[in-house]
């Protein structure tokens, strides 16, 4: 079976698509790549939301991608039998369509743009802008043969008739991070309790309910805290973690170096927002930080106890005192975290390796 990866997706941004090509390739099938990267995060496409006028800069940006992208595709003489368009899609996925027209167009549709546009409260209900995002949604959507879906809560979310053509696909996490996850679990879990949080500090993470957790453990020595990315909630976050001179900022890490970096600490933070995305993903950083084979703390959702299980500690979203509570915990109980650590990393690599994660999709071809 021979897939082609296509799009202007980023792998080092948004590492989902890594996963589902290390993943198909583990299940046999032939993928080839077929990437021009857009070159703008999440950050910058929300951005444009904001102020219109950035609007040709996206459209530039997408034409030169999709000139490449075009060029390598006719060079390409051998028709794939698929086609997985990566993640932030939405518009690759008609050039897809075009290029490809007798093959399967596989979507992976983890975000809309009307979640994306509503979770940063961008648009109102009834708004032009939203209207715009649903548009592209279904125009998105109507284009691909399958939807890939990260959650069974994000399924539901579909419309009816796209429902009956999607697979869920859980995020996952490459083999790298099982590797540095299976050397960090030799090293015991000491005080102080070293934690980190990655990520864009958007409101479906809930950087400021870390944050004022974080304030309220300004005196708790044991606890050391690294947050690492920016966005969003980036500068209240840092104002309302102050006052905790045990808590380190970095910009960002490189995405080949992150599985080492992560893998070096006891616990990993997730998702604590409580916008309706928030209530129906399962993060990226909770698997990988679970196959880096540290403890992950997230938040009590149902797609996160239903796929975390017993490997996750899960507080109350949106409650900083519960996740400061967790933190202490944890703090109060090495023994404890040693045991969760090692039971978040077994979970994961039982049911979240990227062979597991993308076999629905040969499923669901063959």
């Amino acid at each position: 079976m021979h897939i082609v990866a296509f799009g202007t997706y980023d792998v080092t941004s948004h590492p989902r698509v890594a996963v589902l090509i290390e993943g198909l390739r583990a299940c046999g099938a032939e993928v080839t790549e077929v990437n021009r990267p857009l070159g703008l995060d999440t950050a910058a496409r929300v951005a444009i939301l904001r102020q219109p006028w950035r609007l040709p800069l996206l459209v530039l940006r997408l034409l030169t991608c999709w000139s490449g992208l075009i060029v390598e595709s006719l060079r390409r003489r051998r028709r794939p039998d698929a086609v997985l368009v990566g993640y932030l899609g939405h518009f690759d996925v008609h050039l897809a369509r075009l290029l490809h027209p007798r093959s399967t167009i596989l979507l992976d549709h983890m975000v809309s743009a009307a979640g994306v546009a509503t979770n940063r409260r961008l648009a109102g209900s009834g708004g032009l802008k939203l209207r715009l995002m649903k548009t592209i949604d279904a125009m998105a959507l109507a284009r691909a043969d399958v939807v890939i879906v990260d959650t069974a809560e994000q399924q539901q979310a579909l419309p009816e008739d796209v429902r009956l053509r999607s697979v869920v696909c859980p995020v996952g996490a490459t083999q790298e991070w099982f590797d540095a996850g299976a050397k960090s679990l030799d090293r015991p879990t000491e005080a102080p309790l070293k934690t980190v949080f990655v990520g864009l500090f958007s409101p479906t993470h809930g950087a400021a309910v870390i944050a004022e957790a974080l304030d309220m453990l300004a005196d708790d020595e044991r606890i050391e805290v690294t947050m690492v990315g920016q966005g969003q909630q980036y500068d209240e976050a840092r104002r309302l973690a102050a006052h905790n001179p045990r808590v380190s900022w970095v910009d960002w890490v490189d995405a080949e170096d992150l599985p080492e970096f992560v893998a070096g600490f006891d616990v990993s933070l997730g998702i604590f927002g409580t916008v309706p995305q928030a209530r129906r993903v399962v993060p990226n950083k909770a698997f990988q930080g679970a196959a880096a084979g540290a403890v992950v703390v997230t938040s009590d959702t149902a797609p996160q106890r239903r796929m975390l299980e017993s490997a996750a500690m899960l507080v109350t979203p949106g409650s900083p005192e519960d996740l400061a509570a967790a933190l202490t915990k944890l703090a109060d109980d090495p023994d404890e975290a040693q045991r969760l650590r090692e039971a978040a990393y077994e979970q994961a690599r039982e049911h979240y390796t990227a062979r597991a994660v993308a076999s629905p999709i040969i499923e669901c071809l063959r």
